[in-house]
């Protein structure tokens, strides 16, 4: 019997997604959110820098996390590699609360609205985070709507462990935990494995010239896991404030004329996180290896490059972050050499 041939005009099709436009449910008006006890809310702008910084301040004080936000970091909150909204509330001139939705530029296969804030200690239980948490979801749903993209959308809040009253929150607003995370520390004090690759790949340091073949490298390297966007110039540079050259390296491929990147790693100093940590890390803020050279130890020759750096300038632990699915067993290897977990975090969203 001869196959019968199928016209594909006669083959159901999924339905074309909505315009993100519509999927994204935006309100046309924004309310502020209801009076507190008199406070009087307002955007926040790049002139509220300080009071930002005093009130981030405050807060970690209080809460006492494992890391400190630095003046930098905070200040970054209003750069140019994001479109950013921000409220705030202010009893007399004194910022009490916040609110900052942040939409990356450059983001092409999904489109994200991140979100944080925080409340004072003293105006705590008063409704202001539900409140703030409102305002960032709905202004949120507005800028994904004004970004002109037709791909997906989420909205992103980080969660860490202790953090419960924010996860209920978050909960009763439709956001579910999507991704789980955990910070692992290396004490240098132990011995550092000696890891010797094959010719021609060769460990080196990282020179600003060879930084957008990192970029490009890393654009590779990433492309196929989860929630990962590829890296422009402009937000391949954001958040170096904390970058440490001397502490990162490249694995070259040297086998033709032109090297070749294999892996790289890109570690950053925060002293600020210290005191609150109880113990001084390099901190390994970027760990990739492309697929053609996968299994051949690469990022292990990177890790314990790193570590000794870190260990001749006197640190005491190597840390770093690990998506708990990694696919590419990228836990097992750490915990191979020696790392331990510390904390962990999660990532809530609300799918577009």
């Amino acid at each position: 019997m001869p196959t019968p041939v199928i016209d594909p005009d006669d083959v159901a099709r999924p339905p074309a997604p909505a315009p993100l436009a519509e999927r994204a449910q935006a309100p046309a008006v924004l309310l502020p959110p209801p009076d507190r006890g008199g406070l009087t809310w307002r955007p926040l702008t790049p002139d509220d820098g300080a009071a930002l910084v005093s009130l981030l301040s405050r807060i970690e004080d209080a809460d006492n996390p494992p890391y400190r936000t630095s003046d930098e970091e905070t200040l970054e909150y209003f750069g140019d590699n994001h479109r950013w909204s921000a409220l705030g509330a202010w009893e007399g001139d004194r910022l009490v609360a916040f609110g900052f939705v942040r939409v990356r530029n450059g983001d092409t296969v999904k489109v994200r609205a991140f979100c944080s804030g925080g409340v004072a200690p003293e105006w705590r239980g008063q409704g202001l985070g539900g409140a703030l948490l409102d305002w960032q979801t709905s202004r949120a749903r507005q800028m994904l709507a004004e970004s002109g993209r037709e791909v997906p959308a989420r909205i992103v809040v980080h969660v860490d462990d202790d953090m419960e009253v924010l996860a209920g929150q978050l909960r009763r607003r439709g956001f579910q935990p999507r991704r789980w995370y955990s910070q692992l520390r290396r004490d240098l004090s132990l011995p550092i494995p000696d890891v010797k690759l094959d010719r021609p790949l060769s460990v080196e340091p990282w020179t600003p010239e060879i930084d957008d073949a990192v970029r490009r490298a890393h654009n590779k390297a990433f492309g196929d896991q989860w929630g990962s966007q590829p890296h422009t110039p402009e937000t391949w540079a954001e958040g170096r404030t904390h970058h440490v050259p001397s502490w990162s390296f490249v694995a070259l491929d040297r086998s033709s004329d032109r090297a070749q990147v294999a892996g790289y790693l890109m570690s950053s100093r925060y002293d600020q996180d210290w005191p609150a940590l109880g113990w001084s890390e390099g901190y390994t803020e970027i760990l990739g290896v492309l697929p053609d050279w996968r299994g051949k130890h690469v990022a292990t020759a990177l890790l314990t490059r790193a570590m000794r750096a870190y260990a001749d300038d006197g640190m005491q632990y190597a840390g770093l972050d690990v998506d708990a699915d990694n696919p590419t067993g990228a836990t097992a290897l750490f915990m191979n050499l020696g790392y331990e977990r510390t904390r962990g975090s999660a990532m809530y969203t609300i799918e577009i």
